[in-house]
């Protein structure tokens, strides 16, 4: 049983932790226009990590570097025994064309699956490095006084790797990120452009979607548009498999539990308007909060494609590529810290958040210790949610003044953990 923090330490500690947060806002600003002027996609964010790098070098840590791929891992050890902490900030962007006129706005270009685009932080990764940036100055500043060991992860490729390569969360994972000192619990926030500075919402449980892909090719018999019935029309056959995978959710599915998503994103086939293809290609995405019923809609996608298509004559081939676990925050860690969350914040303004069907990648991580993410606000006081842009889109913008918020929330939450489990170590 975790009790509550009532050492002169802490709170001697906390209010010089909140002095030194305040006084790196602009620096961490700074940071950020940077980083979001000059963003990298996944497994190609040389410039970013060589300054996150030399920022953890120049404050005296022990530094790892191209770790999965172009990731930085930053070891600061407390001035006392205790635990390991890591905190961890995803470092990638996306390949959006920015449309927000900023004075630091991305004009980078590059081609991303065969395509011409722009590329911008549009999920707010750029603030997440900032911020844990400015955290880690904040607790090197005052290591003497920490009671365990603190692991910085800066994470490439959370929005996943390019084609053909490993990276991201699960990839630090498996080059063994958690160990070597081994971490006994992690943090990680992340900014919501819909959620007003000042704010911030957890779940505990499973919080964000197991997310995963999959892809049906159905192969017919080709034709002349005119005589269909010499053939067997792939498009007809997709266009019932589309309509029989919206049954999944609808009636498969106990959504009183938890909800689910099954949803076609690309469907290809045909070249003319008068030839009947031989095939069709479809792709998709599937978002689950459940582990049974993330298997039910596996097996449910599988026996709808087949069946449908062996019905009309065709054949349906089915591949399912299992991406992102479930974001889970581990209970007990999280009714531990929501504590510290809202003697910081305000009990008001810390809030309990649905489920989520979006995924991350944070997952990998609480699989083999305990995790606690959670959301920052990010949208200016007073603007409606109607105005403010969704993640992922050319519009998205953060109000840069939730950093310091973010700061604190992960330097407190970090002395704080240190502080319990001494206590209990101590019993």
């Amino acid at each position: 049983m975790f009790c509550s923090v009532t050492s002169a330490q802490t709170p001697a500690l906390k209010p010089r932790i909140d002095k030194l947060a305040e006084g790196l806002e602009k620096k961490v600003v700074a940071w950020r226009r940077d980083f979001h002027q000059h963003p990298e996609l996944g497994n190609r964010e040389f410039q970013t990590a060589a300054k996150v790098a030399a920022h953890l070098q120049a404050l005296g840590m022990e530094v790892k570097v191209n770790v999965a791929k172009t990731g930085v891992v930053g070891v600061l050890k407390g001035g006392k025994p205790g635990p390991v902490v890591a905190l961890r900030a995803d470092m990638d962007g996306l390949p959006v064309t920015e449309r927000v006129n900023l004075p630091f706005k991305s004009d980078v270009r590059t081609e991303y699956n065969g395509q011409q685009t722009g590329v911008m932080h549009a999920c707010g990764h750029d603030t997440h490095v900032a911020m844990l940036m400015g955290a880690a100055e904040v607790l090197a500043s005052v290591k003497n006084d920490l009671r365990g060991t603190v692991k910085f992860i800066f994470q490439p490729a959370e929005e996943g790797p390019p084609a053909g390569e490993e990276g991201g969360a699960q990839l630090m994972v498996k080059e063994g990120v958690l160990d070597s000192p081994k971490v006994d619990a992690i943090f990680g926030l992340h900014i919501n452009s819909q959620t007003e500075v000042g704010t911030i919402k957890y779940r505990p449980g499973a919080t964000m979607a197991a997310v995963d892909s999959y892809a049906i090719k159905i192969k017919g018999k080709q034709t002349h548009g005119a005589s269909p019935w010499a053939g067997v029309d792939p498009i007809v056959t997709a266009s019932q498999i589309v309509m029989g995978l919206q049954t999944i959710v609808s009636r498969n599915l106990p959504l009183t539990d938890n909800a689910a998503v099954v949803t076609v994103g690309a469907i290809h086939g045909g070249i003319r308007q008068n030839i009947i293809p031989e095939e069709v290609n479809m792709i998709g995405t599937i978002r689950s909060l459940d582990a049974n019923m993330q298997k039910t809609i596996h097996r449910r996608i599988g026996e709808i494609a087949t069946n449908i298509a062996e019905s009309a004559g065709a054949k349906a081939d089915v591949s399912i590529e299992i991406m992102y676990p479930i974001t889970y925050n581990d209970p007990k860690l999280t009714d531990q810290m929501a504590p510290t969350l809202e003697a910081l914040a305000g009990k008001d303004n810390v809030r309990l958040t649905p489920a989520q069907t979006g995924a991350e990648d944070f997952s990998f991580y609480q699989q083999k210790v305990p995790g606690f993410f959670y959301f920052l606000g990010g949208m200016s006081k007073g603007k409606k949610l109607e105005d403010a842009a969704p993640h992922h889109t050319p519009d998205f913008q953060i109000d840069e003044s939730c950093f310091v918020l973010g700061m604190k929330s992960l330097c407190h939450l970090t002395v704080d953990y240190m502080e319990q489990r001494t206590k209990v170590a101590s019993r």
